[in-house]
């Protein structure tokens, strides 16, 4: 069964937020809507028995100017930052548990006045954050009323908390798409409104190589593998009037291989936190979500957003929840028709079933093997030797030799 709750309104990005004893919650940032509905950032509470966000948001934050871009959420879930039209970045820290929790907002200085940032991402490990920035539109100040596009294809990789700079490079991209960490955060790949995708070394803060594509071809989104053993990189191409799933490996940064899977071009690309689920949403609201071990579709949500595209999706950290937004409709979230995880409990009574079965096979094999005192005896031989047959008996006449032998000790 798929199970569905949205929170309407004119949401432009989101979040699940990671907390402790998995009481999760998720963060939505808003656009303003006219004078009665100003630009914020709202966090809720998730219920998983229901799969459904709480009716009423736990903590709002209003912004003054501007609308939210992009948000991304530290994965320690005690803070995030949110990119705004205005041109800056905002770090938010989350303060108190459960029902008391607040917002306080503070700026980045390193991230202030530098356009909006269509892309954020945290390492999985917390110690980078990296900021992509977009193609921004401006009223010009002069005549016939035109429009100035603004350049920004500008990457910054920071190392957090201190946000000192790992790279600093202008010219990146002509304008982001997407970009993402690896698992052991030493690299980042991301990808251009010119579809061309680069990979960069996050250490040393240089561009390592650009994967190849044919003059057909047009790199949208991406993510890096997660279960730990397969590094692989996962990237959606358009190829022709083709939506196809690349497969490289980050090793070599060799092609594997490519699968036709959503059939339709990508809004956007994500992967769970275990790596065993990969999904695909589409510019008319549909989502597919991929079984990694096999590349093959285990379920698919048509129409989730009622034909418009999907611009954020995200799995949940403990349930095989998800989260996606679009404009028109809101946050939704859907729960997805794949096979049941094992619970910790489970996990822990089956160890200790294999254990007792363990314990009965050995008492029978045991009981039924031959053993020292239980082997194939002869007619007339006794079941078990007597004790004096094996140490011997004193009082016998070759110990009374031996001792005579000696003689007696003379006192």
């Amino acid at each position: 069964m798929e199970g569905r709750a949205s929170h309407q309104g004119s949401v432009t990005c989101s979040s699940w937020i990671r907390r402790p004893e998995n009481a999760h919650l998720v963060v939505l940032g808003k656009s303003r809507r006219g004078d009665s509905s100003p630009s914020l950032i709202e966090i809720f509470s998730f219920d998983a028995k229901i799969t459904s966000l709480s009716s009423s948001p736990k903590a709002t934050y209003v912004f003054e100017e501007g609308d939210p871009v992009s948000v991304a959420v530290h994965p320690s879930g005690d803070d995030f930052v949110c990119s705004t039209t205005t041109g800056g970045c905002v770090f938010f820290e989350l303060i108190g548990q459960k029902e008391s929790i607040k917002l306080l907002a503070k700026e980045l200085p390193p991230l202030q006045g530098v356009g909006p940032q269509k892309c954020l991402a945290f390492s999985a490990d917390g110690s980078r954050f990296a900021t992509g920035g977009e193609v921004s539109i401006h009223p010009a100040i002069f005549t016939y009323n035109m429009l100035v596009h603004t350049k920004d294809g500008h990457l910054r990789i920071f190392e957090w908390p201190s946000l000192r700079i790992l790279l600093d490079e202008p010219r990146a991209h002509k304008s982001f798409r997407d970009l993402d960490f690896s698992l052991d955060s030493e690299f980042l790949a991301s990808t251009s409104t010119d579809g061309s995708a680069r990979i960069w070394k996050t250490d040393d803060g240089f561009p390592m190589t650009s994967l190849t594509r044919s003059s057909d071809e047009k790199f949208e989104y991406c993510r890096f593998s997660r279960d730990g053993t397969k590094p692989f990189l996962f990237c959606t191409v358009q190829k022709g009037d083709k939506a196809v799933t690349g497969v490289w490996d980050i090793s070599t940064w060799n092609k594997i291989g490519h699968k036709r899977l959503l059939r339709k071009p990508a809004s956007v690309m994500s992967i769970s936190l275990d790596g065993k689920y990969l999904a695909l949403g589409s510019k008319d609201g549909d989502i597919c979500v991929v079984d990694v071990k096999k590349m093959e579709v285990c379920h698919w949500s048509k129409r989730l957003h009622l034909g418009t595209c999907i611009s954020s999706m995200e799995f949940c950290p403990s349930e095989r929840v998800m989260l996606s937004t679009s404009s028109e409709w809101g946050a939704v979230v859907t729960k997805l028709n794949v096979p049941a995880d094992w619970k910790e409990w489970q996990i822990y009574l089956l160890l200790l079933g294999l254990f007792l079965a363990s314990a009965v096979a050995f008492y029978i094999f045991f009981e039924n093997s031959d053993s020292f005192w239980n082997f194939p005896l002869g007619k007339d031989q006794p079941a078990r030797p007597k004790v004096e047959a094996i140490f011997g008996d004193p009082q016998s006449s070759d110990d009374q030799n031996m001792w005579g032998a000696f003689g007696p000790l003379d006192m």
